[in-house]
């Protein structure tokens, strides 16, 4: 009887001491860091692969050094089963346990899409073609079938995507991200126009997008915002042209060449602002929140009339009286006459 169960005592003790062996190694596994260069690396994982695969993977990059515990420790998890196709950044000094934890929750790598302030539609096509983290497939033809899915008022997509920068993983559609911006510009637009001035000479808060427009392509400069706005709203209210040239070129279309001529502000079109009273029938461009925000808060002042200073800086000179503004005008000329010798 005592042979017998010495041999019972001996091979627990082999068992026991095997299983602490192995709790101990996979505990080392588990939290020592895996192995990636300073900056990361990247990894992806495809849709419908195995965690087999996936494992086999990492060890033959020399991410991981023991593909078996890691597969052994994500089945005991449950979480071999959850892990989640996409593209992964892994950061230096991540252990295999949070590894694990990333791929199963999905913790993808994200890539950003800016809009800028002032693109039209046709900048924006061309920047979301560009991207080559995104799947865009979007025409020029297919604004008014995917305006209508937004639940827009508008088949014009000008004015209706805030400038911003917004966050995605890899194979995102370009209409995703084209929907966040489109929601994104529906709640700062609505924010604004409920706290806009009172007695203002736009009627909408679309109306407010295009005027908005309007000053988006005038100035890039945050103290002129406002002194602009004011100058359009108080033409506006005393029905005068608006008279500025980035709703003619607007009208022109794509094939503008950078100048323009007589013979362009006295062509007649929808967006022609020296030929036709009140604002262009739809917004220019995509106006950034700061320029809605002058639109709906002009400056106080009496100017009806500025242009370019020639400076150098995007500032402009403000008058009130025609003469004024002719004397300006003429000052700027001779500024740029000036410069050219």
């Amino acid at each position: 009887m005592k042979p017998l169960l010495a041999v019972i005592g001996t091979i627990l003790v082999l068992i026991f001491g095997t299983v602490t062996i192995g709790v101990v190694q996979m505990n080392r596994f588990l939290h020592a860091p895996v192995v990636v260069a300073d900056a990361g690396a990247e990894f992806e994982i495809e849709s419908g692969v195995s965690f087999q695969s996936v494992s086999s993977a990492l060890a033959k990059r020399g991410i991981i050094s023991q593909p078996g515990l890691f597969r052994a420790y994500a089945r005991w998890t449950g979480q071999a089963s959850t892990i989640q196709a996409g593209d992964y950044r892994i950061k230096q000094g991540t252990t295999p346990s949070e590894l694990l934890e990333q791929f199963a929750s999905g913790a993808v790598q994200l890539y950003s899409f800016t809009i800028i302030e002032g693109w039209n539609r046709w900048d924006l096509l061309q920047a979301l073609h560009r991207h080559p983290q995104l799947d865009a497939s979007l025409t020029d033809e297919d604004w008014p079938a995917l305006l209508e899915q937004f639940g827009a008022i508008t088949s014009h997509p000008e004015g209706l995507f805030l400038p911003e920068t917004y966050r995605f993983p890899r194979h995102t559609s370009d209409r995703t991200v084209l929907k966040q911006a489109y929601d994104l510009m529906q709640k700062v637009i609505a924010e604004e126009w409920a706290g806009r001035d009172a007695e203002l000479p736009v009627r909408t808060p679309y109306e407010a997008l295009v005027l908005a427009s309007i000053v988006e392509k005038e100035t890039a400069r945050a103290d002129e915002r406002p002194l602009i706005a004011g100058v359009f709203l108080r033409r506006l209210a005393k029905r005068m042209r608006l008279q500025t040239d980035p709703t003619v070129i607007y009208g022109i279309g794509p094939g503008f060449d950078g100048n323009l001529r007589r013979r362009d502000l006295q062509a007649d079109t929808p967006y022609n602002t020296y030929t036709r009273r009140g604002l262009p029938p739809t917004p220019i461009a995509m106006p950034g929140q700061a320029s809605i925000n002058a639109a709906l808060h002009p400056a106080d002042g009496e100017a009806l009339y500025f242009v370019a200073t020639g400076l150098g800086d995007g500032s402009h000179k403000f008058s009130t009286t025609k003469a004024q503004h002719d004397a300006a005008v003429a000052e700027y000329l001779q500024r740029l006459r000036s410069q050219r010798h």
